[in-house]
């Protein structure tokens, strides 16, 4: 019995490590990363002809959930978990992209998603916006999520970032698909704003956020590298 019990802890053990996924390889700091505070407008004041086009789209995004389509979509892309973000692409890549499938793609997303989605926090803080569906006292689409995401400032889109960001890398890795690839990461954006998370300020300034961000990893040697042996997989895999 003794033997079992121990073989079992064993088995747990193992499972459990397997399950461990390694820490990002940061390209930048958080400090080595343009700060979106210095170089991207404040988002519009309240009561300004600004904020009426941004009430207006959150309406826009409310009747956008009666079509099933789009609102399942939506609710998919609410996810936060990398996995879940990066198989969102592939179908416009033309590839299952996954840890074992593509590793070296799979890898500079990872790492390159880790280091741009940083260029976050400055701004979320600064401003510490109102999210939408907080201000109009409703539900979002994924009301599970609500309660977590009153506490964190609206702009601004930390999924706009990490969708639009994955699509800039992956059209560099197949640019053959890079129009489908834009047009995914573009719907990531839209979806924040049909699940009333975020103002259609928050998601314009975070695809604007995300090219910063993406221009700044890419003067960097490691991450070229890396773009690198993800073309030469994506090339071997679909040769």
């Amino acid at each position: 019995m003794k033997k079992i019990l121990i073989l079992f802890s064993i088995v747990i053990l193992a499972a459990s490590c397997a399950s461990v996924k390694p820490a990002a390889t940061l390209y930048y700091s958080m400090d080595e990363m343009p700060d979106l505070v210095k170089c991207l407008p404040a988002p519009p004041a309240f009561g300004s002809p600004e904020f009426a086009y941004d009430s207006l789209r959150y309406f826009w995004g409310k009747e956008q959930r009666k079509d099933p389509v789009k609102a399942r979509i939506a609710t998919r892309d609410a996810a936060w978990q990398l996995d879940t973000v990066f198989t969102t692409f592939n179908e416009p890549m033309g590839l299952e992209l996954s840890a074992e499938n593509t590793p070296e793609i799979w890898k500079m997303l990872y790492d390159g998603i880790k280091t741009i989605e940083q260029i976050r926090v400055q701004p979320k803080k600064y401003y510490h916006r109102l999210r939408p569906f907080v201000y109009f006292n409703e539900q979002t689409l994924c009301p599970w999520e609500d309660d977590e995401l009153r506490g964190e400032g609206s702009y601004p889109s930390g999924h706009t970032i990490r969708g639009w960001a994955c699509a800039l890398m992956l059209a560099e890795v197949n640019p053959a698909a890079a129009e489908a690839l834009y047009a995914r990461g573009w719907m990531y954006g839209e979806s924040r704003v049909i699940v009333g998370a975020h103002w259609q300020s928050d998601v314009d300034a975070s695809r604007a956020a995300a090219s910063i961000a993406y221009s700044k990893i890419n003067t960097n040697k490691k991450f070229r590298k890396q773009v690198a042996k993800a073309r030469a997989e994506y090339l071997r895999l679909t040769r």
